[in-house]
């Protein structure tokens, strides 16, 4: 009775009790402090969802930062350390993953000394923050220091932070330093310890003797990831389904975001924020950012899926003989730009030192360690380098009531960094665009320009005529970039759908095409796109099990869940038919393999990636053997036809001979591992000991889910990838009714009771009721309320 009282009353008196206006200062140690009337409520209902109401921005930011400090303390900790360039100075110059922590606070140290992000900051909305997203920065900031006076460092309820030096107060430009680095994720920040490290060759050596640094720790090359696009490292699904998929007649949003489930950068929080009158929108954002990302309000609801465009472009520098830091352009040379950054550093014996460092920038942006040479040097230039624009653009879609407040919203602020958008609105209408930064490339500039690979350097651009720099769009906010006018929309009242694919078949029926190609590095569609678009089809005419034609959101949810798998639709008898023809195989290292009980588990298979799946953990690995094998197309029963792009390439070739050779090799890695070959896939793969569904997405798998049998569990804690955070909506004329599922929960401390409890859920294919209005959240029996008042 009293979580209801206390219930009622945030709900009669939310305008009654807030006060007027209030804004944030600087305390003596150059972190934000609350000045003035800051005054939010924090109701939190099932499963740890805070749902904040502020009467202004600075008061909902308060709320917003308080509230993610309770449960992530250690992880906005963290990024801070990361954003001051203080790795080193905590932690030693060897970081616990790829590149060193010496490397990284080069890059980040060199951007503070830069002013890179305070200068972004000076400018006006709408190439700066808007005042209302810098007082609510500035009361998120304030918010997180506030739990951390009221709780104390020694005291925090996370072991993996408490007590340590390395937590402490954060100031808003730490803050809009987190939304600058998630821009650029698929740009310059992964390759920050590439640029960091990155020094002139020497004068006896054709490579750099940089790339080791000066922790000794090497770092890998990031050619062989980068320039793919980021759907080649991030992944979602997301549909928007019209009045005429539905059965309804209501529009409905799917969000299902792949993204790691360790580390602070991409993991998702769920929030509710409301601003009376002004704002009231549900969903998730990312770690350390203020805002909803994808989301819902009353009217609208929207996801985001990871554009397959180039955000990011390389240019090969030609070096002048006898001098590897001068480059060429247009028959002229220029200097390499270089600026010296101190890094502190603590050694093994705990002491401090300073190494001086330096990095090195061309016109084309930063220079980079991997392939430099005495004749050519590799730059990048990130068409994010420059947008602190994307959490302007979300505040505006928050608010917007319509697609076409939504459509406004983009053009406006052009923020969007490097996903696609797809939204439907209560019309019952849908919309899909890539409103992201994408460089201004024509089509003949990136046959022209294009320089092929190489060993020492990737596939880039030549950086010796001005002729291949990037050029501006009149309708473009800043120059280097398309505009909206180029960019690939589609409006419809059945669907839109996308997997990581490029935009041509968002919906087959009117395939996108005439825009320019850095929209669309490879027009193929992969396993998982071709069988969510089969998907879409089979529930349009009842086909796929679920019941009558259309969706609703039972079969939304079930769709989204349901674990279907395209290889083992399309290859799995192929493969049966094979095995039992020849049931002992030649494995790679010459063994003969009996393949007789693989055979019969694989037949029984229902295809699926269920938990409970025998087969399927089978299946994966074999699958991972046959891409070691070579390209798809050449072991495939029917290749890719251009003519066919939503059902080739399919089956598999039973004759083949890597094929035969990589169900053998599965067989012995089973063996190896004393598994039985037809182990559930529960089994092998979990997340703090609770099994999970879903496989990697290049087999065909909607559900994308990667993980060991220790993840989640360890110090650092062992990783996971795939569907994050879960979000079915449907938009009627009373508002809306969604569904969510936060799969890793709303906490990453283990000691945390919100660290497996949606994991659980998830693993057993259930949701959580989203609790939008003020009346829904009142009657959660469960439910606790913080006000804060300064």
């Amino acid at each position: 009775m009293a979580a209801i009282a206390a219930a009622l009353c945030l709900t009669s008196a939310t305008m009654v009790l807030l006060p007027a206006s209030s804004s944030a200062a600087t305390g003596p140690g150059g972190e934000t402090v609350a000045d003035g009337g800051h005054t939010a409520r924090i109701s939190r209902t099932e499963y740890g969802v805070p749902h904040i109401v502020a009467r202004d921005f600075d008061g909902l930011g308060y709320g917003y930062g308080y509230a993610f400090a309770q449960d992530n303390v250690c992880e906005l900790a963290d990024q801070v350390v990361t954003m001051r360039g203080e790795r080193s100075r905590f932690f030693g110059p060897d970081g616990e993953s790829e590149g060193s922590n010496l490397a990284s606070d080069t890059y980040y140290g060199g951007q503070l000394r830069a002013g890179t992000v305070q200068r972004l900051l000076d400018q006006k909305a709408p190439l700066g923050p808007t005042a209302e997203l810098r007082r609510m920065v500035e009361g998120y900031a304030a918010g997180y220091n506030r739990y951390l006076r009221d709780t104390g460092v020694d005291k925090l309820p996370d072991p993996r932070c408490k007590g340590k030096a390395w937590v402490r107060p954060v100031t808003a430009l730490d803050v809009w330093g987190i939304v600058h680095d998630l821009n650029g994720a698929t740009g310059a920040v992964p390759l920050a310890p590439d640029i960091g490290e990155a020094a002139p060759p020497t004068a006896a050596g054709e490579h750099t003797a940089a790339t080791a640094g000066t922790s000794g720790k090497r770092t890998p090359s990031p050619f062989a990831t980068l320039g793919r696009g980021p759907a080649a490292d991030f992944g979602s699904n997301g549909w928007a389904l019209g009045r005429d998929a539905t059965r309804t007649g209501n529009a409905m949003v799917l969000a299902n975001p792949h993204l790691p489930w360790v580390g602070g950068n991409f993991r998702f929080y769920q929030v509710q924020l409301t601003i009376p009158g002004t704002l009231d929108v549900s969903g998730a954002g990312l770690y350390g950012t203020p805002l909803v990302e994808i989301g819902h309000n009353r009217n609208l609801a929207w996801t985001h899926t990871a554009s397959d465009a180039q955000h990011t472009s390389f240019y090969a520098l030609k070096l002048v003989p006898g001098d590897p830091t001068r480059y060429v352009v247009d028959g002229r040379t220029e200097r390499m730009t270089s600026r010296t950054v101190p890094v502190t550093v603590r050694t093994g014996n705990g002491k401090l030192s300073t190494v001086d460092r330096t990095l090195y920038t061309s016109r084309f942006g930063p220079v980079l360690s991997s392939g430099w040479t005495t004749k050519t040097a590799y730059a990048v230039r990130d068409a994010n380098a420059d947008n602190l624009r994307s959490m302007n653009t979300w505040l505006a879609m928050g608010k917007a009531r319509n697609l076409a407040q939504l459509r406004t919203a983009q053009n406006t602020y052009q923020g969007i960094p490097w996903t696609y958008t797809l939204a439907a609105d209560t019309s019952g209408g849908t919309y899909f665009t890539d409103s992201s930064v994408v460089p201004h490339l024509t089509d003949e500039q990136l046959e022209r320009c294009a320089r092929p690979d190489s060993e020492e350097g990737p596939s880039a651009l030549d950086g010796s005529t001005s002729a291949c720099a990037w050029g501006s769009d009149p309708d473009a906010l800043v120059p280097g970039i398309y505009g909206p006018s180029h960019q690939p929309r589609l409006s419809r009242t059945d669907y839109v759908a996308n997997s990581n694919n490029g935009p041509r078949y968002t919906n087959p029926e009117a395939p996108l095409t005439g825009f320019p190609g850095a929209y669309d590095s490879d027009p193929r569609l992969g396993q998982r796109a071709q069988l969510g678009l089969r998907m879409i089809a089979e529930r349009a005419d009842g086909t796929d099990g679920l019941g009558a034609p259309g969706f609703t959101g039972r079969t939304l949810r079930a769709s989204a869940l349901g674990n279907r798998v395209l290889s083992p639709e399309t290859g799995r008898d192929d493969l049966v038919g094979m095995c039992r023809a020849h049931p002992r195989l030649t494995a790679t290292n010459g063994k003969e393999v009996d393949v007789r009980q693989a055979c019969v588990t694989l037949a029984r298979w229902d295809t699926r990636a269920d938990t409970f799946s025998r087969g399927a953990a089978l299946w994966a690995t074999f699958f991972d053997h046959l891409f070691e094998a070579g390209p798809p197309d050449t072991w495939r029963r029917v290749p890719y036809d251009p003519a066919q792009p939503l059902t080739t390439p399919r089956g598999i070739k039973g004759d083949d001979v890597r094929v035969r050779r990589a169900l053998a090799d599965a067989v012995q890695d089973f063996a190896a591992r004393d598994l039985p070959v037809d182990t559930e896939l529960g089994t092998v793969q979990k997340w703090a000991g609770i099994p999970l569904s879903g496989c990697n997405g290049d087999k065909g798998c909607f559900n994308v889910l990667e993980a060991s049998p220790d993840s989640g569990t360890g110090t650092p804690t062992a990783g996971a990838f795939g569907t994050s955070f879960l979000m079915a909506v449907e938009l009627t004329p009373d508002g809306p009714r969604t569904r969510t599922l936060l799969t890793y929960g709303q906490s990453a401390n283990p000691a945390s009771p919100h660290y497996t409890d949606q994991t659980r859920l998830f693993s057993r294919k259930q949701w959580v009721t989203e609790r939008f209005t003020q009346s829904e959240i009142a009657s959660d029996p469960a439910l606790k309320v913080t006000t804060l008042t300064r």
